[in-house]
């Protein structure tokens, strides 16, 4: 809503008189003094914000009032950061000029000093003027809140209407519960395990904590009151309470309500710890059951009072608490194994539930008539049997087919009714959110229904808009997204090839939809819907859904203001490419632009056009997977607040644009599966922002001047995650490579290194450049590709104490494998094209290098490759009793080799003929996966294995 964009404004404006931006304000006059209203009214206008959000779901012009809010406000943000930009442009372009004089950045440099300063003075008169009139407009608005009497102040919750529940239900109404019962009666009267959740007085802790979890609406006290009133529950409990608890958690109110079930009268007590003392005394000994319903809080030290006074019941005891927030099951004590997460009705049961309501005094006849097209409306509930109640409540008043069909056509937050009666339950969820993550909630309206999100591209997404503040703005967002998962406003989690995914629930997207109405908007492009200009000129957030080569709707080019402009399936072409052109130039509001492709494609666009450089508020460029792009222009070098560039799959794009160094709010440069890229500038070495930082070429440029180089790696030390390094072959000193410090790279955990390049096998110096290539020591995954060291055992390799996984390719050169038996974390072996090992033996294990204490070589390998090893003759690790393997001991038949190993794969190793007692100790494992590809003259080999397969079972 309007609060989240008003915080961001004043935050702003308060910062003006406390940077340099306040001496520039100075030049142009009057301005300061304009700056100064505009604090002080919003100032006053957020005072009152609270209470015009309670408002704002009953009374419309309250809603109109917030939307013009909105809209000023945002107008003001684009201006703010028109200011900002002008001045962060002309400090970069000032230390250019001071520290770089090459020919090259003077044919770059854009205007002479004279020239500049006066375009300057245009830029300040012209942010002058828009203040001025958005001043008059928040005028307007300042005065307007006067005439709703909006109360100012109050608490952070907006109250809302919260219906309290009673155990009391009717079973014939319900529909499609019966399993879910069954599981949590179960639960229930089953007698609490010795491992109580409270683990520090397990022997006295008397009762056990259940928690069924779910979405509002998903019928979680309706499951609890089911299980309540079972007959089985009635006997096995002496005693059985049903609390509402709601919010706010009113502990005095909580303790009287519990008292009064348990004594059967209304205690004349008022203090708690008097309560307290009264329900432990009412409960000694008994084996009770607690029906905590509705509990949002999230403040362990007021539930911690009512769990010591509830211990003293008979062990066996039982707290049934239903909550939306898994967070609050956890602060209540419930173990992850005693909690149940409640799941979606059945298509057909939701039917059951809708039909049961819609069909109410009809004629068999008319339902019949009917059915079919209340089958589909049953469809918008997706599962959820409060929608099935609400639209099968609707649908009873309304007798004939078109009424029917009217429903069926509309979104359910375009029905008013749902306003009143379906979406309040939506709105407890929401105003429980902090504020700062309900803007992040509201983004998702952005999407279509069900569509699938990605976790780190939405989080990128709301880093963009500006929504995640701080120096470490990726875990910020990670922490918002556990918050609405947490609280259910995500479903459908899964991880695909493209990272971490889930879903948002069809109503809850709807009532997403509701909130934001036309601030999000969705354009399909094979429509051809035409709307009122008023509509477009709020629209601040799209989706446009391509189908096949169609042409951009008009309708895009009338979204002046949008911020996020995201395209699904974007058809390229010269006509798209001209169109891209002409959009640039008026959408200059874009936060950011997605114009990214799935997957391969030779649909993608060719070209980016030069005006990119004109879209100067922009911070997240995706064009991941246009596979036909070959070159960014230069001018993307204007973008001083991008922040996230994705270029990932991008396979034929050759080089990065020289002047990237200017972009020195670059936090993620997303380069992953761009192998033809040949040429990645020297500026990228002084973005020390730099978080990501996918793929770095180094060498065989004819710009070497301006390439970038191992030791341009020293300052960014805020790079984590991948990095894969490629070229290492060119690379001609050692010093580049020590100068790179990738040990301090703290927060790299998958590394690559690539020894390809031009130089000359006598002239390479691989073993010398691995040495100075040490990694951070918590690196995870290390893969080392055309290394021609004669051997390949580099001091640090050893010292990986976390390394899980290791694949070593292409190596031309060595005899010998290291001894990678000793590294102690190591799970995923890969090893392949080694021509000139004939022979695997005890070095492999790191016999003599294995430290005293170990009782295992490979201790945690489970997945062991080799593949094309085409002169690999012998695999010979027997290991005889008495085996000296350190200076002080010697291995005993207890020592284990590859004891954990469950997958074992040797392809293309043709002249392996003899394993002399291979890794006897397999028979104490169980090999799920063995394969050994032979040809003919191996056969016998093929089936010694064959036959020692029975000992890995």
């Amino acid at each position: 809503m309007a609060d989240a964009i008003v915080s961001t404004v004043l935050e702003q404006l308060v910062s003006i008189g406390y940077n340099e931006a306040e001496q520039e304000i100075r030049l142009v006059v009057g301005v300061k003094d304009e700056v100064k209203k505009l604090t002080r009214n919003f100032k006053t206008i957020q005072d009152v914000l609270e209470d015009a959000e309670k408002r704002w779901v009953k009374e419309e012009n309250v809603r109109n009032w917030l939307e013009e809010l909105k809209d000023v406000s945002y107008d003001l943000d684009d201006v703010l950061d028109e200011w900002n930009t002008a001045l962060l442009k002309s400090k970069v372009e000032g230390e250019e000029k001071k520290v770089e004089n090459s020919s090259i950045l003077k044919v770059c440099s854009f205007l002479p000093s004279s020239c500049f300063r006066i375009n300057q003075a245009i830029v300040r008169h012209d942010i002058a003027h828009k203040i001025t009139k958005l001043n008059e407009r928040l005028d307007v608005i300042a005065n307007e809140r006067l005439r709703y009497g909006f109360q100012s102040g109050g608490t952070e919750t907006i109250d809302l209407e919260q219906q309290k529940t009673t155990s009391f239900i009717d079973e014939f109404q319900v529909c499609g519960r019966e399993e879910s019962k069954n599981r949590v009666v179960s639960m229930l009267l089953g007698e609490s395990s010795q491992e109580s959740p409270f683990k520090e007085s397990s022997q006295e802790s008397g009762f056990q904590t259940i928690s069924i979890v779910g979405m509002g609406g998903l019928g979680k006290t309706t499951l609890a009151q089911l299980a309540f009133n079972d007959k089985d529950v009635k006997k096995h409990f002496e005693k059985r309470i049903w609390v509402c608890v709601s919010d706010p958690f009113d502990e005095i109110r909580i303790a009287k309500a519990i008292l009064e079930s348990i004594i059967d009268s209304t205690p004349n007590l008022v203090e708690l710890e008097n309560l307290l003392q009264a329900i432990q005394q009412s409960i000694k000994n008994k084996k009770f059951l607690l029906v905590m319903d509705d509990v949002w809080n999230e403040d362990s030290s007021q539930w911690e009072c009512f769990q010591n006074s509830l211990k003293c019941g008979l062990r066996g005891s039982k707290i049934l608490v239903t909550t939306r927030n898994k967070s609050v099951a956890n602060i209540m004590g419930t173990r992850s194994t005693h909690m149940y997460f409640l799941e979606k009705l059945s298509e057909e049961e939701c039917w059951s539930v809708l039909s049961n309501k819609a069909f109410f005094d009809r004629t068999d006849e008319e339902c019949e008539h009917l059915e079919d097209i209340g089958r589909k409306i049953a469809r918008k509930c997706d599962g959820l049997p409060l929608a099935a109640k609400f639209l099968g409540g609707l649908l009873q008043f309304r007798r004939t087919r078109d009424q029917w069909q009217s429903v069926l056509d509309n979104q359910i937050w375009e029905l008013k009714e749902a306003e009143q009666k379906l979406f309040p339950h939506f709105q407890l969820s929401y105003y429980d959110l902090p504020s700062e993550v309900r803007q992040c909630f509201l983004y998702c309206a952005v999407f279509p229904k069900d569509y699938e999100i990605d976790r780190k591209k939405l989080i990128r997404l709301w880093m963009a808009q500006g929504y995640l503040k701080g120096d470490d703005m990726e875990i910020i967002g990670q922490v918002y997204f556990d918050n609405l998962a947490m609280r259910s406003f995500f479903q459908d989690f899964k991880t695909d090839k493209t990272g971490f995914v889930c879903k948002m629930h069809d109503v809850v997207y709807d009532f997403a939809q509701y909130l934001t109405k036309n601030e999000f908007f969705l354009i399909n492009a094979a429509d051809n819907e035409v709307y009122d200009n008023e509509l477009y000129e709020k629209v601040r957030h799209s989706m446009i859904l391509c189908r096949s080569n169609l042409s951009f709707p008009v309708s895009i080019h009338k979204l002046k203001k949008v911020r996020s402009l995201l395209f699904k399936n974007l058809w390229g072409n010269s006509e798209t490419e001209e169109q891209l052109l002409d959009l640039f130039g008026q959408l200059t509001c874009l936060r950011s632009l997605d114009l990214s492709w799935p997957y391969y494609s030779m649909n993608s666009i060719s070209k980016l056009p030069k005006e990119v450089g004109q879209l100067i508020h922009l911070r997240l460029l995706d064009l991941s997977w246009n596979t036909r792009l070959t070159e960014l222009p230069e001018s993307i070098c204007h973008l001083y607040n991008l922040q996230i560039l994705n270029i990932h799959g991008c396979c034929y794009l050759k080089e990065l644009p020289l002047g990237m160094g200017r972009l020195i709010n670059l936090r993620h440069l997303y380069n992953l599966r761009t192998d033809r890229l040949k040429f990645v500038p020297k500026g990228l070495g002084r973005l020390t922002s730099l978080c990501t930082l996918k793929y770095l070429v180094v060498g065989g440029h004819c710009n070497d001047d301006e390439a970038m180089t191992l030791g341009d790696l020293q300052q960014l030390n805020n790079l984590q995650g991948t990095l894969h390094i490629s070229g290492l072959g060119n690379v001609k000193g050692i010093r580049e490579a020590t100068n790179a410090q990738l040990v301090n790279k703290k927060h790299l955990h998958d590394l690559v290194l690539r020894f390809d390049g031009e130089i000359t096998d006598i002239e390479r110096i691989d073993h010398l450049l691995l040495q100075a290539l040490q990694p951070p020591l918590d690196l995870e995954i290390l893969e080392i590709r055309g290394y021609k060291g004669f051997t390949m055992c580099p001091n640090w390799l050893m010292h990986l104490a976390r390394l899980r996984e290791l694949k070593l390719y292409s190596f031309p050169n060595i005899e010998q494998l290291p001894p990678l038996g000793i590294l102690p974390a190591l799970q995923v072996l890969r090893i392949g094209s080694m021509p000139k090992v004939k022979k695997v033996g005890l070095e492999f294990l790191g016999i003599g290098t294995l430290p005293s204490s170990s009782s295992a070589s490979f201790p945690q390998l489970q997945d062991l490759t080799f593949d094309f090893m085409e002169n690999w003759e012998e695999w010979d690790c027997e290991i005889p009793p008495g085996t000296v393997h350190d200076n002080n001991s010697s291995i005993t038949c207890t020592f284990m080799v590859m004891p954990r190993l469950s997958s074992l794969l040797i392809r293309n190793c043709f002249k392996l003929k003899k394993l002399k007692q291979p890794y006897e100790d397999l028979r104490k494992v169980s090999l799920e996966h063995l394969k050994h590809d032979l040809d003919a003259s191996a056969a016998a080999l093929k089936s010694e294995w064959r036959r020692r397969r029975w000992m890995f079972k």
